[in-house]
């Protein structure tokens, strides 16, 4: 599908759906709980679909009503799938998937789209192995096919974690495993996600210890409760709209935002703020409004989904920007880092590739023809950037929009943009 895109005035008011990994996180800690959770406003996309079907080929009862999951979980003991489990797009229901599916004792084989079968198993293969259960990639080469066998029995073990997904997933099934568990993390990027992964073992009364983020001790032969939880808004999703305010010189008010909550991405109104925004932080909500940004030196580590709109803020900044230190965004659904550089080349952005990031300089955009490379967060970054451009921007692959923010162009036109899919 091709999403068309024109120069438009945008602002107004916008409720964020909720997050996708507190929606994917609640799921699995709910199907690991004993009894009934209810999951409310979850964030209902083709990733955290994934989930659900994963959730329930392993033996979990789910239901949707009145936009909640309702769902009666196996309590630690996940049965063994009676097909292949195909987990789409979602690398996040991958990683966390495979472990959880170590607790049982039959074989489990899980796959994805192209996207999921390129990205990266191998640290997590490993420590599935040196804590006891089996796990293989059916290509020898670390990535989807790969087949997982019980059960996970705790112990030692080092992880690359070059995505923060591979810790979480351990953190998350380690409790349940027999023996007590160390994990020894030589390298973690993306912190904050981790932190979202331990507020909801602190939720749960978890026993674990974190050395720093060095070193992790879970207690074994715990359980999980079952929970009536709230899934706050997403701000990966509110990026998009963060960053047009602060390029176009409109505002947002964007509800449904908990400042308190762990996710990274929130550090992008901060940065934008330093470029210059004006941003309004109030209980539920943050209104930003463009006032002019400023380019500057901006690590990424913490904050790879954010890479591709701050890629387009970026051109739309005085001076230079530089996003720095996320190697790990070319291991994404696509090699975001070339991906951005490319597309807004065509558009006509001074914009350079580094082996970490990006250097971006101020730039005028004209429309074009691009490339979504089927990635969501290419293809909504490009869209911000075509509502900013002169003459007509045309992305291919819109339907990838659906992995993470179905209504993603519903609400950018009844904001006043002139967007159209076909």
């Amino acid at each position: 599908m091709i999403l068309k895109v024109k120069k438009s005035k945008v602002s107004g008011k916008v409720r964020i759906p909720g997050s996708k990994s507190h929606t994917i996180r609640a799921l699995f800690l709910a199907s690991l709980a004993e009894g009934k959770s209810i999951i409310r406003d979850p964030l209902i996309s083709n990733d955290a679909l994934s989930a659900v079907e994963v959730c329930k080929a392993l033996g979990a009862k789910i239901d949707f009503l009145d936009n909640n999951f309702i769902l009666d979980g196996f309590s630690g003991g996940p049965c063994t799938p009676s097909d292949v489990i195909n987990v789409g797009n979602s690398g996040t229901t991958l990683r966390i998937g495979v472990t959880l599916a170590a607790l049982g004792e039959g074989y489990s084989i899980f796959t994805g789209d192209y996207q999921v079968r390129r990205r990266p198993l191998a640290p997590l293969i490993k420590a599935i192995n040196n804590l006891g259960a089996e796990a293989f990639s059916t290509n020898s080469n670390g990535t989807a096919p790969v087949v997982i066998r019980g059960k996970l029995k705790g112990g030692k073990t080092d992880l690359d974690s070059v995505t923060s997904q591979f810790l979480s997933s351990l953190l998350i099934s380690s409790p349940m495993a027999e023996n007590d568990t160390e994990i020894v993390v030589t390298r973690l990027n993306e912190i904050p996600y981790v932190d979202i992964t331990t507020w909801w073992l602190d939720k749960q009364g978890i026993k674990y210890e974190n050395h720093q983020y060095k070193s992790f001790y879970i207690k074994g032969n715990q359980k999980y409760k079952s929970f009536d939880v709230t899934i706050p808004g997403d701000f990966s999703s509110a990026t998009f709209f963060a960053v047009l305010a602060a390029i176009s010189g409109e505002e947002f008010i964007l509800e449904n935002l908990d400042v308190t909550d762990p996710q990274g991405d929130k550090a992008v109104f901060s940065i934008l703020e330093d470029m210059g925004a004006k941003v309004t932080r109030l209980k539920d909500k943050i209104i930003i409004k463009g006032n002019g940004l400023c380019g500057r030196d901006i690590d990424m580590n913490a904050i790879p989904d954010a890479l591709p709109a701050m890629a387009v803020a970026g051109c739309f900044a005085k001076g230079e920007t530089r996003l720095l230190n996320v190697p790990q965004a070319r291991l994404k659904e696509t090699d975001r880092i070339h991906v951005m550089c490319e597309q807004l080349g065509k558009m006509g952005a001074d914009i350079q590739e580094l082996e970490d990031g990006l250097i971006i300089r101020e730039s005028k955009l004209k429309g074009c023809k691009v490339n979504g490379y089927d990635d969501h967060r290419i293809v909504m970054a490009l869209a911000v950037a075509g509502l900013n451009s002169e003459g007509e921007t045309l992305i291919d692959s819109a339907e990838a929009i659906n992995v993470t923010f179905p209504e993603f162009v519903k609400y950018m036109n009844e904001c006043g943009g002139d967007m159209e899919i076909y």
